[in-house]
């Protein structure tokens, strides 16, 4: 029997952090039910997926500062479409049906924060994105 949606979100981690309001937007409560457990549990990827985009463009990351690593993120994820769109699919497979409908009810504003909230989760791990050299 075919269960996709609670198979999906079962996998999902459980986020404590999260407070709920009564009057939340319907884009801050899709961030917190279903993006930011989809972007936890899919964040090994997205580091892979970003030393990739790195390695593939010759590994000019390496050689920057702090600040400029930092603009590099961002630049990639909003300026580079087709990396963006990569990393919108790696969520959005994610989706259940039904989270998919509201999704597409709203796409502007919930891939603008789908996407500010992998710039800060790769930011925030910036250290992690160091030159591997094979001996």
């Amino acid at each position: 029997m075919n269960d996709r949606p609670n198979d999906l979100r079962r996998i999902r981690p459980e986020i404590k952090k999260i407070q709920e309001f009564e009057n939340m937007s319907f884009e801050e409560r899709f961030q917190n039910e279903t993006l930011r457990p989809i972007l936890k549990l899919q964040n090994p990827l997205f580091l892979a997926v970003f030393h990739n985009y790195i390695e593939k463009r010759k590994g000019v990351f390496y050689d920057l500062g702090l600040e400029k690593k930092l603009a590099y993120i961002e630049n990639g994820l909003i300026k580079d479409q087709k990396f963006r769109n990569s990393v919108k699919g790696t969520i959005i497979g994610h989706f259940t049906l039904s989270e998919y409908r509201q999704y597409s009810s709203n796409s502007s504003a919930l891939n603008k924060r789908m996407m500010n909230m992998v710039i800060e989760r790769l930011k925030d791990q910036v250290q992690l994105f160091e030159q591997v050299t094979t001996p």
